[in-house]
Parts: C-alpha cells; structure tokens; sequence
C-alpha cells in the first residue's frame, strides 16, 4: 500500500514538473533560435545550440533549488537565458565574434558572484511598494509577449493573427480558465498543461504540426566544452553583459519576492546572495559550454500561484527533464511542435497572474499619496518604455540597453522615488500636499 502511494507521489510530482517545463520551455528555445539566426548557425551548429541550452537550463535550475553554504535560494523557481541578454548577445556576435561573446557571457558570470554581496545589502531598498511594483510590471510587461505568440510568433508574419491561431491560443486559454474554475484537486493543479495539451491536440487535428523536426533530430548530443570555440575578451562586450546582467539582477530580485510571498518565507540577505551567486555560477558554466548566461524565469511565478503547488519536488523533476531532453534531441523536439498560438494562450493566464500576484503584494501597502506616486510613475515608465522603445534610438547603443527595457526603467524609478519620499524631508511635503 505504502510503495503504492509513493508511485503516486512520484508520478504526480512528475507531471507537475512537466507543467513548468511546458510553460518555460518556449522561452528555454526563444533565445538559442534568435541569436542562433541573428549569427547565421548551420543546422548542425543549431542543433547543439538549442539542445545544450535546455540541458543547461536544468542544470541551472538544480543551481538554484539545492541549498549549499554560498549558493542555492531554495524556491520554487526555474532558469533560462532571459531575453535581456539577446540584443546584446547578437550586437558582441555580429560586431566581434562569437568567442567575444563567450567571453563576456563568463565575466558577467564572475561579475554577479563578486556583486552578490553588495547587491543582496541593497534589501532595503526594496519594500513592498517596491517589490509589488516591480512584480506588477513584470507581468504586465509580458502580456504584450503573450499576445504575439497567440498571434503565432512572428507579428511580421502573414499568417500573423490568423482565425485559426486566434482559435488555438484562446481555446488554450479557455481551458485553462474552466478547469481553474470547475476542477478540483490535482486536475486543478495541472490545468495549464491539459491547456497546453487540449490545444496542441486540436491543431494536430487541423493539420497546424508537422513531424518533420523530431524525425531530423538526433537522438544523442552530449555537452561540449568550447564547442564553438575558447571564449575571449573585449572591454566594451563584457560592459555590455554586465549591464544586461545587472537588469536581469533586478528583475530576478522581485520574482524572488513574489516566490517568497507566495510560499510564505522570509528571504533575508542571505538568501539573496545564493540566488544571485547561483546565477553567476550559471552564466560561467553557459560560457564555457558555450550557450547562455541563466536567471529566473518570471512565468514561473503565474504557474506557483495558479497550481498552489509550493514545494520544490516538482520543480527538481522539471530540472531534471530538461537535463535529458538537452542530451536527447529528439525527444526534445517533440516539445517544439507546441504551437506558439498554444503557448500564448497558457502565457495569456501566466502573465496575467504575475501582474495580479503584484496587485496582491500592492494591497498590504498604505496607499497614501507617495506610495500611490511610487506605483503609478514606476508602472507607467516601464509599461511606456516597453510599448515604445524606439524612444531612445537616438541615445549610444549601451545607454539604449538600459532604458529601453521596461523592467530596468520600472525598478529604478521605484527605487529612487521611494528612496525620495519615504526617506527623506520629501516625505512631509508630499504628506502635507496630501
């Protein structure tokens, strides 16, 4: 009975596990396949691209769940290279060479592990008004992701937008909402996958996949190190990284908050210095292996609080699905004939949680004047920068990394302003105003 109850267990856990790794792993694929084309990759080169990135995905991962005496946060969190990191990745490429890349891939790793100190003391600097905040933007700064890939991927695209995309990404979505409102139990908890699954099987149905990627795929690939050759280095490539380093810093900074909140810890700043130096020593091993440097995902967040699921089995089990699906290409291809229609309607409900995790965080906040003057600059600057980043075209290429992501422009407002009217004589004038 007791061996009965344990196959349960671990199948439950497994397929939990398989639930975060859907709904991450088009943003695991996103980025090899950007700079991969941005960088003119053969199919060979492509391929090892994109099946050491999920691979390292699960390594990463498995980085930051297990607690060791410097590295390890302990939540319920999965990594993947972040899109901060391709424009930069694509400008190092193209204007240097990929080894130049590489490079500066490992000293923004370096750079994170020596800053996680400092940068964990900032604590302060982040109270509820300003994590909730930063939360609350990630998630809407996201949803506009979501809806190009309900759209189908490429906005530029003819098929952009399509009925039949419309159809697969909101049925997706559908889903996933009536079993959140109907279903009990663990049918409840993995509704974002039976959304995912639902709406892959009906573009099977309509003739939207094709097979043509898992039969080419090969069925081993194992971890090379400087595969595409050793690493360099370049002053101004690695100041590039440790700018986009620092952005997605501040951007794992609030998952981890809203994690915490979520599961109901404490994080102190020690904990903080783990997730941060498991995040360097991430981004050294995405250099020497030759793919990417690695944060938080910030879905992940949406998934935590739609599932209820709280404990880190399952997250393990995603880890470690990744590992084997980055050394077997094939069975990881399979993951690939997701529509992306499919995957924006999971990210839809995703996203859209995120943001409603920050409104929760927002609410235990005295909304009194400055605070209200913190949330609404800091929310309207990074929706605005990221609804428009052509803004600053005109600006030099590092100063347009930094402002024209919305998630940067957000925290520092919120930072600053907080630091402004809850610290200083400021703080009476707005009172007084009031």
């Amino acid at each position: 009975m007791e061996t009965a109850n344990n196959d349960r267990s671990v199948l439950k856990n497994l397929v939990l596990g398989f639930q975060h790794l859907l709904a991450m792993y088009s943003g695991d694929i996103l980025v090899p396949l950007l700079i991969g084309g941005a960088l003119h990759f053969t199919a060979a080169q492509m391929t090892y691209l994109v099946s050491m990135d999920i691979f390292m995905c699960g390594v990463a991962t498995l980085l930051q769940l297990k607690r060791t005496p410097l590295t390890g946060i302990g939540l319920p969190v999965v990594l993947g290279c972040a899109v901060e990191y391709v424009a930069p990745l694509q400008s190092i490429g193209n204007h240097f060479g990929w080894p130049y890349m590489y490079g500066g891939i490992i000293a923004a790793g370096i750079f994170i592990i020596l800053i996680a100190g400092p940068f964990a003391n900032l604590r302060r600097f982040f109270p509820p008004v300003v994590t909730g905040s930063l939360i609350t933007l990630i998630g809407f700064t996201l949803i506009p992701v979501a809806f190009q890939n309900l759209g189908g991927g490429d906005a530029t695209a003819k098929s952009f937008g399509t009925p039949i995309n419309l159809i697969l990404g909101f049925t997706t979505a559908l889903v996933i909402i009536v079993i959140n409102i109907w279903g009990r139990g663990f049918f409840k908890q993995i509704a974002i996958l039976i959304g995912i699954l639902v709406g892959t099987l009906l573009a099977i149905a309509l003739g939207k996949v094709g097979f043509s990627s898992v039969s080419a795929a090969h069925w081993i690939q194992l971890p090379q190190p400087f595969y595409f050759g050793v690493p360099k280095f370049e002053w101004s490539s690695i100041a590039t990284m440790i700018l986009a380093a620092i952005t997605c810093m501040i951007e794992s900074t609030g998952v981890y908050f809203a994690l915490a909140e979520i599961t109901g810890r404490d994080l102190d700043t020690k904990d903080l210095k783990h997730g941060y130096r498991s995040e360097g020593l991430a981004a050294i091993l995405g250099g020497i292996f030759n793919t990417f440097p690695y944060s938080t995902f910030s879905q992940n967040v949406g998934i935590v609080q739609l599932s209820g699921i709280k404990k880190l089995r399952p997250v393990y089990y995603s880890a470690f699905l990744l590992i084997i699906l980055g050394l077997i290409p094939k069975f990881g291809a399979i993951a690939t004939l997701i529509p992306s229609a499919v995957l924006g309607g999971a990210m839809l409900i995703m996203f859209g949680m995120v943001g409603a995790q920050g409104v929760k965080m927002l609410m235990k906040v005295e909304l009194n004047n400055k605070n209200l003057l913190i949330i609404a600059v800091s929310v309207g600057l990074g929706l605005g920068v990221t609804t428009q980043p052509a803004l600053f075209q005109f600006l030099p290429a590092e100063v347009q990394t930094i402002l024209s992501n919305g998630m940067v422009v957000g925290s520092f407002a919120a930072v600053i302003l907080n630091v402004l009217l809850n610290n200083t004589s400021l703080k009476t004038r707005v009172e007084e105003d009031a």
